[in-house]
């Protein structure tokens, strides 16, 4: 098949976005090319590209060793689609067929201006607006952030939402880290234009500066499950969950928290960490009572003793956002 005829296939209907994000969800026709040729097997109604394969839609771009394309006369969701050839006879706006799966294989790199996903495999599943990516190296990359898993990453746009399996980690672009077994981070809605005709409700829509960067939407919250750890340039706080707001700066752990700071230990039920200071204060459970090991040589005792103090004297409050 040429590439003509494969654009025509592809060809949707659905209005553009024009976020940054990695959403192939949305947009007109999904432009697949190879270097090794694309296979059209009508019968599986999928299109396999080898060697050098790239899928562009709008302003997102898919390249890997090979893509698989499924797909389906439009509007034929749940329903067996026909024929192919009966859709390219005369394709117009409310005729033909559309991907509803795409899925990468060997290398792949999904990106934007701004926003780039890695990976060995990566399958798009555009009925649920969902990237589920796995192997090795495995990274999503904002302006803001950059989300690294061992075991899989799945990736909502719609939800603003990415979440990360398996020495899963994530840092800030201000150098903040956070650490656990699963994440789940949260990001802010992209910014309309400011008198657009989409400005109420719209999600996909350029801010008003028309920066790019903006447009990619900021992290705004970060849930950890997990062997949780959190780093600061003193202490290291660990626990079994937590959570960390960024507008607040403030972080909170809970299970088995322990703070370590140089040779000390502080052991409780819960700990805040002030991500903007560094600065990790236990919080004593219903006892009232905190316990800890504490050097007598150490340097860093006597911040150390007072955030125990703190801890035993007044438990701090949660931070805004969830509670873990």
């Amino acid at each position: 098949m040429n590439r003509v005829a494969a654009a025509a296939l592809l060809c949707l209907t659905v209005s553009p976005a024009w976020a940054q994000q990695l959403d192939l969800s949305h947009g007109g026709p999904i432009d697949i090319t190879a270097r090794d040729g694309i296979e059209w097997r009508q019968a599986e109604q999928e299109v396999i590209a080898r060697g050098d394969a790239r899928a562009v839609r709008n302003n997102v771009t898919v390249t890997a060793d090979r893509l698989i394309a499924w797909y389906r006369k439009k509007g034929a969701a749940g329903a067996q689609a026909p024929s192919p050839a009966a859709g390219l006879a005369g394709d117009t706006s409310t005729e033909g067929n559309e991907i509803y799966r795409l899925q990468a294989e060997g290398h792949v790199h999904i990106f934007t201006a701004t926003d780039h996903a890695q990976g060995d495999k990566a399958t798009y599943d555009m009925d649920q607006s969902v990237m589920v990516m796995t192997g090795r190296d495995l990274k999503l990359t904002t302006p803001n952030d950059v989300i690294t898993a061992r075991d899989d990453l799945e990736y909502w746009p719609q939800k603003h939402m990415a979440v990360a399996r398996g020495n899963a980690v994530v840092i800030t672009s201000d150098g903040k880290r956070v650490a656990a077994d699963t994440l789940v981070a949260y990001t802010t809605d992209n910014p309309p234009p400011n008198g657009s005709a989409t400005q109420v409700g719209a999600k996909n829509a350029p801010n008003a500066s028309g920066d790019p960067v903006a447009s990619s939407g900021k992290l705004e919250r970060v849930e950890a499950f997990g062997h949780v750890s959190i780093r600061t340039p003193t202490d290291t706080v660990t626990g079994d969950r937590g959570v960390y707001v960024l507008a607040t700066g403030m972080a909170r752990l809970a299970g088995n928290v322990q703070i370590t700071r140089g040779q000390n230990q502080l052991n409780g039920a819960e700990a805040d960490v002030n991500m903007k200071t560094g600065i990790a204060t236990l919080v004593a459970a219903s006892s009232g009572r905190v316990h800890g090991l504490v050097l007598p040589n150490d340097t860093s005792n006597k911040s150390l003793g007072n955030d125990a103090a703190a801890g035993s004297a007044k438990p701090t409050p949660a931070p805004a956002g969830k509670k873990p």
